[in-house]
């Protein structure tokens, strides 16, 4: 893999300007809530079933059905809006985004294993500026969080809200993206190299979390799939040292919820798969993730080459 200097070289370019809009306002916003009987000679029996028939069906995935793996195959693009250096969400508006990810995504399509196309959108972003919380993070409002929401929805995708929080915690952003997470075709992730302890600096040091709070994160989840009936939930959890997540061994699957360990960072073909096939070994409960990058990779992996690793990854992203 690439120098944590070298990693960090280009998003700290873009976490700059959002340090500068950061440390004038925070930007936050609120969303609104989320959004026949038979005659006098009926049996008891055709009313119950009568009865049954009206009550609305579970929710879907996008595309159909109620598990992710190993009925579908994720290809997701990765990034935020105010800046094309985050990633690809960040080039054109959201319809453009989704078009491009469609025609992305469908050379991992195959019958035996449909793809579910995503958008991993960076809801909350690490800054280099401390900004009003002083917690180095600047969070997108929910009215552009919607805009993604909707794009996503009309090219049969999920939308997936990232978390970077900086000097901050992942839980209480977690619970603020609450109305979001009830929806059907939303899921998580948590991005720990943007994680940093008091008095460090996101973009100078590589940031981390612990088993456990990917595991609470997790849990939090598996709740609301449980209260409101969802679909499985995905979790994507960034990685690409070693010490990104601390405790690794005690990452367990929760109840309706697939956590994903997404092997990031950039650089070689043979160091990303050796990186892979290392995680995949120490966390062997764990789903598979690997991530692409159109610009800093030497030579960024044709959808055949990914496809031919062993295992084959559950979730690709590309940023």
């Amino acid at each position: 893999m690439a120098s944590a200097a070298t990693i960090h070289q280009r998003r700290l370019v873009a976490m700059s300007v959002l340090g500068a809009v950061a440390a004038a306002a925070l930007v936050g916003g609120a969303i609104a809530g989320a959004g026949g009987g038979g005659g006098a000679q009926s049996s008891a029996a055709e009313k119950r079933v009568a009865s049954s028939d009206n009550r609305p069906k579970p929710a879907q995935l996008p595309g159909g059905g109620r598990r992710l793996f190993p009925e579908r195959r994720v290809v997701a693009f990765y990034g935020n809006p105010r800046d094309r250096e985050l990633g690809e969400l960040g080039i054109g508006t959201p319809a453009q985004a989704a078009r491009k990810l469609l025609k992305q995504a469908q050379p991992y399509n195959r019958r035996s294993r449909p793809v579910l196309p995503a958008m991993e959108l960076i809801t909350t972003v690490a800054t280099a500026a401390p900004g009003p919380t002083g917690e180095y993070r600047d969070r997108m409002s929910f009215n552009m969080i919607r805009r993604y929401h909707a794009a996503a929805k009309k090219a049969g995708a999920l939308l997936v809200l990232d978390i970077q929080p900086g000097r901050g915690s992942f839980a209480p952003e977690v619970e603020r993206l609450r109305p979001f997470l009830v929806q059907p075709d939303v899921g998580l992730a948590l991005d720990p190299e943007w994680h940093v302890a008091p008095g460090q600096l996101p973009g100078k040091v590589i940031g981390q979390t612990d088993a456990d709070v990917v595991n609470a994160s997790a849990m939090y989840l598996s709740k609301l799939v449980k209260t409101y009936n969802l679909p499985e939930r995905l979790l994507i959890v960034h990685r690409f040292t070693d010490n990104m997540i601390t405790r690794a061994q005690r990452l367990r699957q929760a109840p309706g919820v697939r956590t994903v360990i997404n092997v990031d960072g950039f650089g070689t073909n043979s160091v990303k798969i050796a990186k892979y096939q290392s995680f995949v070994r120490t966390t062997p409960t764990m789903n598979r993730g690997f991530k692409l990058f159109y610009h800093e990779d030497p030579h960024t992996m044709r959808p055949y080459q990914v496809m031919a690793m062993s295992p084959r990854p559950d979730v690709v992203v590309y940023e």
